[in-house]
């Protein structure tokens, strides 16, 4: 754990206040959920709450079956990193931060399919395969992350039944967090 220097008294009714800087490094928007985590050295926890991420398992089962019927490699976020990835080496892409086009994406509640030619919209943080189509998931009206099939060597054009996928895909996993 790393130590800030900061230092912060809790107010009459329990609360505390998260320096901006740090809401700002961390990507800590209001309304975020927080999970709260206390340890036997009397250290209290918060950590962002991910609900994509704790149905990792399924998220990579839909990454798996979608690149299998699509073709082309599939990634899974939620609002901060890749959860999971499918026809991909999961070892760069998993736990990569989004990167500000996604973000932008996800906060506007935006959908993205490449036009002819050479897609430029990449998705998470430090790496070059663009995204292909990018779909927000909403969740009892949040969004929750973002489904993107990912650039191939067969090109980067999207066809009609990818799009079809993809948007099943994203309504599949907001459904699945709402139940």
């Amino acid at each position: 754990m790393k130590a800030t220097g900061i230092v912060r008294r809790i107010d009459d009714l329990g609360r505390v206040v998260i320096p901006k800087e740090i809401r700002r490094t961390m990507r800590i928007r209001e309304g975020d959920p927080l999970e709260i985590y206390t340890n036997n050295d009397g250290e209290v926890i918060f950590k962002k709450y991910s609900p994509i991420g704790e149905m990792g398992e399924s998220a990579a089962q839909v990454a798996e079956i979608m690149h299998r019927l699509a073709g082309c490699p599939v990634a899974v976020f939620d609002r901060d990193h890749v959860v999971s990835v499918s026809g991909a080496a999961k070892k760069e892409w998993n736990a990569r931060r989004v990167s500000p086009e996604l973000e932008d994406l996800m906060e506007n509640r935006r959908q993205y399919f490449a036009e002819a030619g050479r897609p430029e919209f990449l998705p998470a943080e430090g790496m070059e395969k663009s995204a292909m189509a990018c779909m927000p998931i909403i969740t009892a009206g949040d969004v929750t992350g973002a489904v993107a099939f990912l650039e191939n060597e067969n090109g980067s054009k999207i066809n009609d039944s990818q799009r079809s996928l993809i948007q099943a895909a994203s309504q599949f996993l907001g459904k699945q967090l709402e139940s």
